[in-house]
């Protein structure tokens, strides 16, 4: 799951309720007006309306059991349906309301929160020296577990990028998953790979078969260690990596990941400055790296792509991680640290049972495991976020793709909340339980339903007749254009904190993908939102593999 990810915050997703909320011409404000006299009125279109009193004057039916100025209620009669159509479009307005307000008011509290978080990090964290922290004894020891499987195209770069990352004491394990390509063989030939002593590995966590482990003959590629196993999928991968780590933290990715040179440097960083708590997990930025100029490994120059959806994503990246995750980190919640990369207390992870293999949510649900047994075990502890882009990564750049991969990351959302329900509402896990896991599941899940539902109403309305398009394309427009404006303070964020794109032309395709994002890009995301609802349901829990470009396409194009 990426970045849930998530898995990226979904603001587009307003921009079918709202409409659906005012289709009827319903005018929340309107009726209640005259609630200080016991009327609720609801003003209404449809003229095909049996006479009632106060219809000359265009106010509808009053609400069954509302009390007239007289003071006598009018009662439901026993052949009266329980609820009529026009109490029933109220209602769900009045719900479809409150949700939406619910997710703009949200999404604006975490950019604020965010905007300061990182305007404190940049001040605080702007003119550190990480040479100090490169030549420090102290700092601690890692691991960097890459998975891959049938990484052909990308793996020789991957590798040597892992290997030259600053820092004194790491150790890159990378583990082939029963790749069926020539993934292995490229690996041995290029890095001249010896079999290693297979007794030292401890199997602390289950995973399968290990049938070799191998080392490079090269005596400057010491800390290189290569794990050849049956494919088990990427929790497993990352299970034999853990069994066979011999550092204190792993940083666990993505091997067609790139990382920056001082990623490690920024990752540590937080672990080292906690005096009072036990950070046991530290996440930080993702980005999106098509269009980028690659060699060797590393790039070269920051540039956007030609795709319009992978522009597209570039967009939805930026507003996840710079305008929501420095905010939970302040509040100690955050639900997701991405797949791509995040770092990790070695020691909590098997505590806490390692990986698990029997979800596709693995980076998710271990975070949420992790927290839960801190919290049983009555240990204090962080989660940290960095604000510093420290990784790159592919995004889809077919339609195809991305649905399989999206579709991949709502069930691993449904997979954690459903297994850690018990942490939900639950003063016991402190913030996390009441604020960080209810915004999950109501803002990053259960928004998918709402509004697939309003789309529906909103179709009904238009067949029927009652839909007011006044109303309709005026709160489309309102939705759209702060849709547009949150993606632009998302990109205005960056070019203020970090300037990664410098030419005229990459700020405007930014732009543009800002622009069409709600009408191109949200609703594929909508439907591969329904599509993993139902191969949940359903038990259709393929993972989704994307298909990489690979950066050997990128350096010769």
């Amino acid at each position: 799951m990426a970045t849930y990810t998530y898995k990226a915050k979904k603001i587009i997703a307003v921009f079918f309720l709202i409409p659906a909320l005012f289709c009827a011409n319903l005018d929340i404000t309107g009726a209640a007006k005259n609630e200080g006299q016991g009327i609720h009125y609801i003003p209404v279109k449809n003229k095909n309306i049996p006479d009632y009193p106060g219809r000359d004057i265009g106010l509808s039916r009053p609400e069954i059991g509302s009390n007239h100025n007289d003071g006598k209620s009018i009662e439901k009669k026993s052949d009266e349906p329980w609820l009529t159509r026009n109490e029933f479009i109220y209602y769900f307005n009045s719900v479809i309301f409150i949700l939406a307000v619910s997710i703009m008011s949200a999404y604006i509290i975490l950019a604020i929160l965010s905007f300061f978080e990182i305007r404190k990090y940049k001040r605080t964290n702007g003119f550190i020296n990480y040479d100090v922290l490169l030549s420090c004894s102290l700092s601690p020891d890692i691991s960097i577990i890459a998975p891959a499987f049938n990484e052909s195209k990308t793996i020789i770069h991957n590798i040597n990028s892992l290997l030259c990352l600053r820092y004194s004491n790491y150790e890159v394990i990378v583990v082939n998953d029963g790749s069926t390509d020539d993934t292995m063989e490229k690996i041995i030939r290029h890095f001249e790979l010896i079999p290693f002593d297979v007794p030292l590995y401890k199997e602390l966590l289950p995973t399968k078969k290990i049938r070799m482990i191998y080392t490079s003959r090269k005596q400057s590629l010491s800390n290189l260690f290569v794990i050849d196993k049956e494919n088990g999928g990427k929790s497993d991968a990352l299970n034999a990596g853990i069994n066979f780590s011999k550092k204190s933290y792993i940083v666990c990715m993505d091997v067609d990941s790139l990382l920056i040179k001082d990623s490690l440097l920024k990752l540590v960083k937080p672990v080292m400055e906690e005096v009072n708590k036990r950070v046991i997990a530290v996440g930080g930025v993702v980005r999106i790296v098509n269009g980028c100029d690659i060699k060797r490994g590393h790039i070269e120059e920051v540039s956007t792509s030609d795709i319009l959806l992978s522009n597209i994503q570039i967009i939805e990246y930026l507003r996840a991680f710079l305008l929501g995750r420095m905010a939970w980190s302040h509040l100690n919640s955050l639900v997701l640290i991405s797949g791509a990369i995040g770092l990790f207390d070695k020691e909590i992870v098997i505590k806490a049972g390692g990986y698990s293999t029997k979800t596709v949510g693995e980076d998710m649900e271990l975070v949420v495991r992790m927290r839960k047994y801190m919290t049983q075990t009555k240990q204090k502890y962080l989660i940290k976020y960095v604000p510093d882009p420290l990784c790159w990564t592919e995004s889809p750049e077919k339609v195809s793709i991305l649905i399989k991969q999206r579709s991949r990351w709502i069930r691993g959302t449904m997979e954690t909340l459903y297994r850690h329900k018990d942490m939900f509402l639950n003063p016991k896990y402190g913030k996390f339980g009441l604020i960080g896991l209810p915004y999950w599941f109501i803002f990053e899940y259960l928004y998918i339903w709402v509004e697939f539902i309003g789309i529906l109403i909103t179709v009904y309305f238009i067949v029927s007749g009652i839909i007011s398009w006044k109303f309709f394309f005026f709160l489309a427009l309102f939705v759209y254009s702060f849709a547009v404006f949150f993606s632009i303070i998302a990109l205005l964020t960056d070019e203020v904190s970090y300037s990664h794109y410098t030419k005229k032309k990459h700020i405007k395709s930014l732009i543009k993908a800002a622009f069409l994002e709600p009408f191109y890009f949200h609703p594929l995301v909508l439907y591969a939102g329904i599509k993993g609802n139902f191969q949940k349901l359903f038990g259709l829990n393929n993972w989704g593999k994307m298909k990489r470009k690979g950066f050997d396409d990128k350096e010769n194009s």
